[in-house]
């Protein structure tokens, strides 16, 4: 028997103001404390205020955890969940982006399953439902809020883990792009691509199906259309929107295709450098793309229409090509650094294939590589000259 099972949140509101509507979904759930798990960045510039007054205005109480920090480690999700246990909490709000929501999914898995964050590295590895979780997103990119993954840096091994469990899909999924006005333009830039990657790796992924090719394709074309804009105007309102619907299809879309090359290497990155994920994303996208082509021109020559070229008269590999250049162009105009620009070292680049062809996103790959073939596509990257 063939079948497809899909995994998305219970309940999702976007739009402007609509983290007033939390208090009435936390009376449904019929829970009592809630920790926060964010960022002290967010706590500085205001943002957990927004959703802590309205808290407060309802009479909910809540623990904060404000420590978690970019590609969030195994010492931070176990701090977190002490804090958990010490303050009685019984559910998990995540305020952030992908950081503070997947240490809020590891914190919600752990407190009805137990062990250790390191036991639920892989697919499908916990037995019961996580302690319920509201994800408030305030970047338009990671799709986490919408996701059956979340990512932890084990620091022992310096590498990323991918925990795929349908038991840490969020109750509540929150985007309200009133919270993600005072993102730098760097930061919408980087979490754009990687709402941009999350929709083409899942459109050639091999477990896609028919809801996934729809949202995927309508994700690619709305952030052709609006990460721009998003980045050169964080106030604009209809493009921050926009955004928040494109990611968040975006994060549907992976949660239930599958990611691949592209998220398998960049892990590596941000478990051996610290490099931020969105970033590594989009540094490495047009790479694997290429490597990709002779596998699905034709899956990229329908990413090229869903940025609004005109492929009728084009083959699979002329529309795929226009995808990918399509892309590279994108990255430059909203100012992602080429790979020579961060920490990676060519030297750790047997080191990075080989752990990311243990990653949990590599065997959805259209195309299996071997590891001197990630090794090679790591290189690409370095030694190419952008102008």
């Amino acid at each position: 028997m063939s079948f497809k099972e899909l995994y998305q949140p219970v309940h999702l509101i976007i739009g402007e103001g609509c983290i007033q509507e939390i208090p009435r979904h936390i009376d449904t759930l019929g829970v009592k404390k809630a920790l926060i798990c964010t960022d002290q960045g967010l706590m500085k510039i205001g943002t957990v205020k927004m959703v802590t007054d309205v808290l407060d205005g309802a009479g909910k109480p809540y623990a904060i955890f404000a420590d978690v920090l970019p590609n969030p480690t195994v010492s931070i999700c176990n701090q977190a969940k002490a804090l958990y246990d010490q303050e009685g909490c019984d559910y998990v709000i995540g305020i952030g982006g992908g950081s503070p929501i997947d240490v809020a999914k590891a914190v919600g898995i752990l407190a009805t399953n137990g062990g250790t964050v390191e036991d639920y590295n892989g697919l499908e590895l916990s037995t019961h439902k996580s302690a319920p979780i509201i994800a408030v997103n305030t970047t338009a990119g990671t799709g986490s809020e919408a996701t059956r993954a979340f990512v932890v840096t084990d620091e022992k091994r310096k590498s990323k883990m991918l925990c795929v469990d349908s038991n840490s899909v969020a109750y509540l999924a929150i985007n309200d792009p009133s919270m993600m006005v005072g993102m730098p333009p760097a930061l919408t830039a980087a979490t754009g691509m990687d709402a941009l990657t999350h929709s083409i790796e899942a459109y050639v992924a091999k477990s896609r199906c028919p809801f996934t090719d729809g949202i995927a394709l309508e994700s690619i074309r709305l952030i052709g259309k609006y990460l721009e804009r998003a980045v050169k105007d964080g106030s604009d309102m209809e493009a921050r929107t926009q955004m928040c619907w494109a990611q968040y299809m975006g994060g549907l879309a992976f949660s239930n295709a599958g990611l691949g090359m592209v998220h398998a290497m960049a892990h590596q990155m941000g478990g051996f450098y610290n490099t931020p994920h969105g970033v590594a994303n989009a540094i490495l996208l047009p790479y694997v793309m290429r490597f990709n082509m002779s596998s699905c021109p034709d899956r990229y020559r329908d990413v090229a229409q869903a940025f609004g070229f005109d492929t009728g008269s084009m083959t699979p590999e002329q529309g795929a090509l226009a995808a990918v250049r399509y892309v590279e162009e994108l990255s430059k105009n909203i100012k992602i650094p080429p790979l020579k620009e961060t920490a990676f070292d060519p030297k750790d680049a047997l080191a990075l294939a080989k752990n990311a062809m243990g990653d949990t996103g590599m065997p959805e790959n259209p195309r299996q590589p071997s590891i001197p073939e990630v090794v090679e596509v790591f290189m690409k990257a370095y030694m190419e000259k952008k102008d």
